[in-house]
């Protein structure tokens, strides 16, 4: 197998070129700034031996070992533990143990050396060559460029000024997408989901998770304050809609500070992956779902206890129904945009408090009756508008109330949905697009394999280290 080094002035667009292969290839990836989350016990990472590490007989002495975090700031919260260079080190020796078992993967590094100190070179350097001989490792480095270039089979320079070409080896001015294209070669890390994985997940996000202690402690201080504030409403002449409706809002406050935190936690989860911190970056996003699922229905069925404790004639179980599928209108959209969307956190926050926002302005559950002719038809696809046609004392107010039947909860739980179902739609858009440009650009860099240009440029790169043709471009 082989070690391509790819060197060149900063700002050249070497970090760029690596990027290109990524996404060509979802290969095996250590960015420059890699992200891991801050709070993760370095003992806890299932199948890695942290007795490894250059620097962890420190810790074992201070007998902090099976405490120390990964350390680092995520959703604006430090936490102290590892240096940024140990963290570099920590992800290096994770890739190295993880591939061990395997051959032909191909492994691509942004600055290994970047905040590590001399003293641990020979030990990056001694992972380096064990793993050049089992796989195709790609790397960039500012650092140390006279240790690695004599050690690797290949030279890859990038220049800022002209950047549609690279130099290989021996070889100038070689088109760059031809060279990406070579480059994307080896087999992509076989995964093996087991029960480790999922005790990791749940020592991590459940069991010692302060985020989802927060949401506990901060929805039992809301519910003792709405005790107090509430206590002895007399139902009728809306007191009902009213004491709902706060309780409704504060059910949203209490879980919305956790999921404004999904988007720095979906980026983190995916950046782990290409590290292979763990091995389904899906499945964590689908068991982070759960939790947050979990999460709402627990602050729906406090809340229902509460309501029903300070005012009477909310006792049927249609009105827990109501209130689970109204909070879940509500909280889905963000959901899905803070976990399986690419949208930064200003955006989750503008389009996942759409539905609330616009509850707000069409359900006509706050002003029965409004609205100009056509704009208010818009009632009909909010959960609240039905919930409120249940309400005692408000229900004979609003405008078009189907009858309280099967009809009503049918409408009640597609409303509830909806925000669901149109996330799913356009993902299912996007991930086509995508699909398609990915097929372009091979169909391009099939046609681009068949020339005697690119030919040679593999012969160059990897001599009669052949890799088989079903590792091309593994997507």
């Amino acid at each position: 197998m082989t070690l391509t080094v790819c060197v060149g002035s900063s700002g050249s667009g070497k970090t760029t070129f690596l990027n290109d292969v990524h996404k060509q290839h979802k290969c095996i990836y250590i960015r420059q700034y890699h992200s891991m989350r801050p709070y993760i016990k370095v003992s806890a990472i299932p199948n890695f031996d942290e007795a490894q590490l250059p620097y962890w007989d420190t810790y074992v002495k201070e007998g902090t070992d099976l405490t120390i975090p990964v350390g680092g700031t995520m959703a604006g919260k430090f936490t102290a533990g590892l240096s940024g260079g140990q963290r570099k080190l920590l992800l290096f020796e994770l890739i190295y143990q993880r591939t061990l078992g395997q051959e032909g993967v191909l492994i691509v590094l942004d600055e290994p050396f970047c905040g590590v100190t001399d003293d641990f070179v020979p030990f990056i350097v001694s992972r380096l060559k064990v793993m050049k001989e089992k796989h195709n490792v790609l790397l960039v480095t500012n650092d140390h460029v006279k240790v690695l270039t004599e050690m690797a089979d290949n030279v890859i320079t990038v220049s800022a000024v002209d950047r549609s070409h690279v130099a290989v080896n021996k070889m100038e001015s070689v088109d760059r997408a031809m060279v990406i294209n070579a480059m994307s070669a080896g087999k992509s890390f076989k995964h093996e989901t087991n029960e480790e994985d999922l005790k990791f997940f749940f020592d991590v996000e459940v069991k010692g998770s302060e985020d989802v202690m927060g949401v506990v402690w901060f929805t039992v201080f809301c519910a003792g304050l709405f005790l107090m504030t509430f206590w002895g409403s007399v139902p009728g002449n809306g007191t009902e809609a009213l004491v709902l409706v706060a309780q409704q809002i504060i059910a949203y406050f209490c879980i919305n500070p956790y999921l404004l935190s999904l988007v720095d936690w979906r980026n983190y989860m995916k950046e782990e992956s290409e590290a292979l911190v763990h091995n389904s970056s899906q499945l964590n996003l689908q068991l982070k779902t759960a939790i947050c699922f979990v999460l709402m229905i627990g602050i729906t069925l406090i809340g229902y206890g509460l309501v029903v404790s300070v005012v009477t004639g909310f006792e049927h179980i249609k009105f827990l129904y109501s209130m689970f599928l109204d909070t879940t209108s509500m909280i889905l959209p963000m959901i899905c945009l803070g976990l399986f969307s690419n949208m930064g956190l200003q955006e989750v926050q503008i389009f996942g408090s759409l539905p609330f926002l616009l509850m707000i302005f069409m359900s006509t559950s706050f002003s029965p009756g409004a609205g100009l002719e056509g704009v208010k038809e818009l009632r009909f696809l909010f959960v609240r508008f039905y919930f409120w046609c249940i309400v005692p004392d408000v229900q004979d107010n609003m405008e078009g109330c189907p009858d309280e039947g099967v009809d009503i909860w049918v409408y009640m739980f597609l409303s509830g949905i909806m925000g669901l179902v149109l996330f799913v739609f356009a993902k299912i858009i996007v991930d086509q697009k995508k699909k398609y440009d990915m097929k372009k650009k091979m169909e391009i860099a099939k046609d681009m394999n068949d020339t005697n240009e690119y030919r040679e440029l593999e012969r160059e790169l990897f001599g009669d280290n052949k890799f088989t043709a079903d590792s091309l471009h593994d997507p």
